[in-house]
């Protein structure tokens, strides 16, 4: 896959299929839409090429609104775009400017302009072009003016819910990992940087492996323990993931931490992904470290049974 790091990189291609938007989580729903781009591009040899933004729009239209996590950090979108076989990936900076332009403007100067675009496919209910004034039917009005083609693909359901981005972060901030991994399609990620903490773990018999995510906008699940693999060099390695305050140790930041099941080496500095399978239980406060040590006991046993299980 080619990434451009703007429209001005990007240099035109024979039979270009394209799809925009935002593609937060890279779900089930935009699946269907990746599937459709790469099943029309095959039919007139063409290629495929998504359009996305960086930062998210509402992150550069409404800075004070400080609630909108992202599912994917843009390097796991990138990765997760690749996976779905896309030929060219534009990563346009979202600007006030940008975000300005008119949806005929948008349509005239980008798809058309510089992209050169010969089939738009788009998802149910897409919105487009200066207060998200465009729409389909907005397109199907001007495509043939403009020579290309437009296509629509249906609201894509999960055991009859329709899937959203919005639907896949409220189950994740609820701790719902199960059914967030279902509409996504793939197990939820959390990428960063493995750091010294301050080894309280290590003392209760559980060392861990403490893990900075250094994108302040990206979402991190409710807290809790969690059964979770974390991906170092290759190797998939299962665990026991706790995020919170620690609420038992009075007077703690929330932290990522994750308790490699049998496993002794030191990993600071390392970059890794975790994937969180199952939630197991929430945060709790205990009396003494004495029962927080009894319950973890109990907590790895559970994510044991799970991993024996799989």
């Amino acid at each position: 896959m080619k990434i451009y790091r703007s429209l001005n990189e990007f240099h035109q291609v024979n039979h270009a299929v394209v799809t925009t938007g935002t593609f937060d989580g890279v779900h089930f729903g935009h699946q269907k839409i990746l599937a459709r781009l790469r099943e029309i591009a095959a039919g007139i040899q063409g290629e495929t090429v998504i359009l996305t933004f960086f930062p998210h729009p509402r992150l550069v239209l409404f800075p004070e609104d400080n609630d909108l996590k992202l599912i994917n950090t843009l390097q796991e979108k990138i990765q997760l775009l690749e996976q779905a076989g896309i030929d060219h990936l534009i990563i346009q900076p979202f600007t006030k400017e940008f975000s300005r332009l008119t949806s005929l403007e948008f349509i005239q100067q980008v798809l058309v302009g510089q992209i050169g675009t010969r089939k738009l496919v788009i998802g149910y209910d897409h919105h487009f072009g200066k207060n998200r004034e465009g729409s389909f039917e907005h397109l199907k009005h001007y495509a043939p003016e403009y020579g290309f083609e437009v296509e629509e693909i249906p609201e894509q359901d999960v055991n009859d819910v329709a899937v959203s981005s919005t639907k896949i972060r409220n189950s994740l901030l609820e701790g719902d990992i199960r059914t967030a991994n279902e509409y996504l399609g793939y197990p939820f990620r959390l990428s960063g940087t493995v750091v010294k903490g301050d080894q309280i773990g290590r003392t209760l018999g559980f060392p861990t492996a403490n893990i900075h995510v250094p994108e302040s906008y990206k979402l991190i699940p409710a807290d809790g323990i969690y059964a979770a693999t974390l991906s170092l060099h290759g190797e998939r390695l299962p665990g026991m993931m706790y995020i919170g305050t620690r609420p038992t140790i009075e007077g703690m930041t929330r932290n990522i931490e994750m308790n490699i099941f049998d496993f002794d080496r030191t990993i600071y500095g390392e970059e890794v992904t975790l994937e969180l399978l199952h939630f197991v239980r929430g945060d709790i406060k205990f009396k003494s470290l004495e029962e927080l040590q009894a319950r973890m006991k109990k907590d790895e046993a559970e994510v044991r049974s799970f991993f024996a299980k799989r």
